[in-house]
């Protein structure tokens, strides 16, 4: 336990961090309701509303598409200012310099995301909710990293005494995070193409592992959509974007299974991932070869295991056998951090 963490903890600041992602994830419910009933441009103008103030704007002419557009606009603005408010409580009394500068961050995202809605409707691009849509999760997911990092639970337990990940586990969630934000930006291209129904069934395409795109049989497809009078005509092109992110999504699915699975072999499972205070101890005293379970010496202190003296699979090839291996040195050895003097 990081008993002098506990000392800068802030109930009122995480508490506060916590509001500022809920309100975050119901705007991010909001909008899509936008999109989905193609609300977009149901206020022509902004920042103004059909010329009133944004605030002002009377409630008995909040109807139809206009509801959804209004409110999401209001409640964009109600995020904006808990953001704000976050990042200047976040300035003043938190004293990590990283998170300050997360708080800044924060900040500079929402602005953003208002000026790329506002731009959608003044220069009515369509193509600028792909990147509003894509903007909304990262900036959901660093207000929940601040509603995270501000928690009891964070102060306790972060700092020197955490197992560090082995650099190909580093790797491999790195290159995991990377194509979900990749496969975010194809889900809000269908979504603002109008394409997530360019397949009509599931897991097969049109009956086929890969569908047909030729023009005849997308003009076949055309012919037999129900919504045809009232949606534009899919193209091939949406419908290899949509199997694209299908095949995204199976790569997505093996990629955090390894990651999950090799997590749990390198990191000492549930003892290495979780646990205030006792979690990175346990797996500290578990590579060292000690009972996590009291003072008594495991096998590394014993002085025969069946007539010859055990091995640490540390010691086994050295540092660089120890890093082949994934077993993280520096938390099996003794307090004179001595590598030849645990394995002699």
């Amino acid at each position: 336990m990081n008993k002098k963490g506990l000392t800068n903890y802030n109930p009122g600041m995480h508490y506060f961090a916590i509001l500022t992602a809920i309100m975050t994830f119901l705007l991010l419910g909001l909008g899509g309701l936008v999109t989905s009933h193609e609300a977009g441009m149901s206020v022509p103008d902004w920042p103004n509303t059909y010329g009133y103030n944004m605030f002002l704007f009377p409630i008995g002419k909040w109807v139809g598409g206009v509801f959804y557009e209004h409110t999401h606009r209001l409640l964009a603005s109600a995020v904006g200012l808990l953001t704000v408010g976050l990042a200047v409580w976040l300035g003043r009394r938190d004293p990590r310099r990283w998170m300050r500068w997360l708080g800044v961050a924060a900040v500079a995202l929402v602005v953003a995301q208002g000026v790329l809605g506002g731009l959608r409707v003044r220069w009515h691009m369509d193509n600028l909710g792909i990147f509003h849509g894509t903007t909304a999760q990262l900036f959901f997911i660093l207000v929940c990293a601040l509603a995270l990092c501000t928690s009891r639970w964070w102060w306790q337990t972060a700092g020197p005494q955490w197992p560090q990940a082995p650099a190909g586990l580093r790797r491999l969630v790195l290159a995991t995070t990377v194509l979900i934000f990749g496969q975010l930006i194809l889900g809000a291209t269908m979504r603002h193409q109008h394409a997530g129904l360019a397949i009509r069934d599931f897991p097969l395409a049109y009956g086929q592992l890969w569908p047909d795109t030729s023009a005849t049989a997308v003009a076949r497809y055309n012919a037999d959509r129900i919504e045809v009078v009232t949606a534009n005509p899919i193209t091939a092109g949406q419908i290899i974007l949509q199997m694209i992110h299908r095949l995204g999504a199976l790569a997505i699915l093996l990629l955090v299974a390894a990651c999950a699975g090799r997590a749990w072999r390198q990191l000492g499972g549930r003892a290495g991932l979780v646990g205030g205070g006792g979690g990175a101890d346990e797996t500290r005293r578990r590579l060292a070869g000690v009972d996590p379970g009291s003072n008594r010496p495991g096998h590394r202190d014993r002085p025969h295991q069946q007539g010859r003296r055990y091995r640490h699979p540390a010691c086994v090839g050295g540092r660089a056998g120890a890093r082949h291996r994934g077993v993280v040195v520096r938390d099996c050895l003794p307090a004179s951090g001595n590598f030849d003097e645990f394995c002699a």
